[in-house]
């Protein structure tokens, strides 16, 4: 990175006055630690509350009020199409196609949907292939997947690993993989960002090799979407999963995303399991036998749309409409080099960053392995004021979303730890 840096605050002063984007950081509430605001870099587990959530809820709340059922036709957001009110804006945020993308459910309960759609797995493709120490939900969701078939996981599953010694997987071993495999594979899922190193997968490289070889190619992008650009049409991926309640800010539990390239959204021959809600609107009314999907990703819908489990993102994604994503992304590049920067002066602490150096290669979150005494140090940190999250085995991540973190932020968290 050519950009240079100071470990002074008036220099991390001068970058928040250059900040496009620095207003958003009053946009949001940050928990209090004695009076002040802390140091919030746990967007990456749980994102911060938009100030505009409260009347948001309280617009559904009223139309729930005053006109009760009626509220799926009338009312300030009819509820018969919220779901639909996100999908622009999602659809900017991951590169996709309106049709390609909707909301439902929850990640993990989607991740299976995918692949009861796409994973057919027959006596000569079979295998799934994920990254070692994938978060646990993707590795217990793919295992169960293939026990679903009668598969023995040990044989079904190919987990690709870093090499001894080595923190991060290599793009090249990945691909190496993908081509040795190329007669067996059914399915590749992989994270996009890997939760415990923070490392950022080159989504476009692994669907080509994939694709190439004859398998699908699904992503977790969980820590990615709100974080990274993604062109997932463009890419070619066949279908993607992510949560809501990280970088989008949309509060825990809060509606899953999921995008499906065109060529299955568009074809309603694509095999899926069905639901009321995703019954084509024209006769979904005529309470009749037989299923007709809606001609789009949301005819992967099951259930009514979640309003309350959507407003809050509904909320969310009017700020990132404001901000815009590339210029989210300029500033995270910034910010985040700015903190391995500080981080690299720090000699109190004896830690190693295993997140990858080059931006293109990361989002907005820096893993710290700490040999010894990890839990300590995060316990220290959380005693400061500092929010950030511990993940076994010795990694503390740092992750300065910034939609609502400043210069000055990263600053004083580098203040605080030259004090430990």
């Amino acid at each position: 990175m050519n950009q240079h840096f100071e470990a002074t605050e008036s220099f991390a002063e001068s970058m928040d006055e250059k900040d496009t984007i620095a207003v958003y950081k009053n946009e949001f509430y940050f928990p209090q630690h004695n009076g002040n605001n802390t140091i919030y870099f746990c967007g990456n587990s749980l994102g911060l509350q938009p100030k505009n959530v409260e009347a948001a809820i309280k617009t559904e709340l009223g139309t729930w009020r005053d006109i009760a059922i009626e509220g799926y036709f009338k009312g300030t957001n009819p509820w018969l199409h919220y779901h639909e009110y996100v999908t622009p804006s999602l659809a900017k945020l991951t590169g996709a196609k309106p049709g390609e993308v909707t909301v439902m459910n929850t990640l993990t309960v989607n991740l299976h949907l995918m692949m009861l759609s796409f994973y057919k797995p027959n006596t000569k493709r079979y295998k799934i292939m994920m990254e070692a120490g994938a978060f646990p939900s993707d590795q217990y969701a793919i295992e169960t997947q293939v026990k679903h078939y009668g598969l023995l996981p040990e044989d079904a599953i190919i987990e690709i690993a870093p090499r001894t010694g080595e923190k991060i997987i290599r793009e090249e071993d990945i691909l190496a993989a993908i081509n040795e495999q190329r007669d067996t594979l059914a399915l590749v899922v992989f994270g996009g960002i890997n939760y415990y190193t923070g490392q950022l997968f080159d989504i476009k490289s692994i669907t080509e090799a994939v694709h190439k070889a004859g398998a699908v190619a699904g992503w977790d992008l969980a820590h990615v979407t709100g974080n990274v650009p993604l062109q997932l049409h463009d890419w070619n991926v066949d279908f993607a999963v992510w949560c809501s309640y990280k970088y989008l800010n949309a509060g825990p539990g809060a509606i899953g995303g999921v995008f499906i390239h065109e060529r299955y959204a568009f074809n309603n021959d694509t095999p899926r399991l069905a639901g009321w809600w995703g019954n084509d609107e024209k006769t979904r009314f005529k309470m009749e036998k037989g299923f007709i999907a809606k001609p789009d990703a949301s005819g992967w819908n099951i259930s009514t749309s979640q309003v309350f489990n959507t407003v809050a993102l509904k909320a969310s994604l009017e700020l990132f409409d404001s901000a815009g994503m590339d210029n989210l992304r300029a500033k995270s590049v910034l910010l985040t080099g700015y903190l391995e920067f500080l981080l690299q002066q720090l000699t109190t602490l004896q830690f190693e960053i295993i997140t990858p150096k080059e931006p293109e290669r990361r989002g907005a979150q820096l893993c710290l392995y700490f040999s010894e005494k990890g839990k300590e140090v995060h316990q220290k940190m959380m005693d400061s004021g500092i929010i950030v999250d511990y993940r076994e085995p010795g990694v503390i991540r740092v992750a300065p979303a910034p939609l609502y973190c400043s210069f000055e932020d990263v600053f004083r968290f580098y203040e605080i730890l030259s004090e430990l």
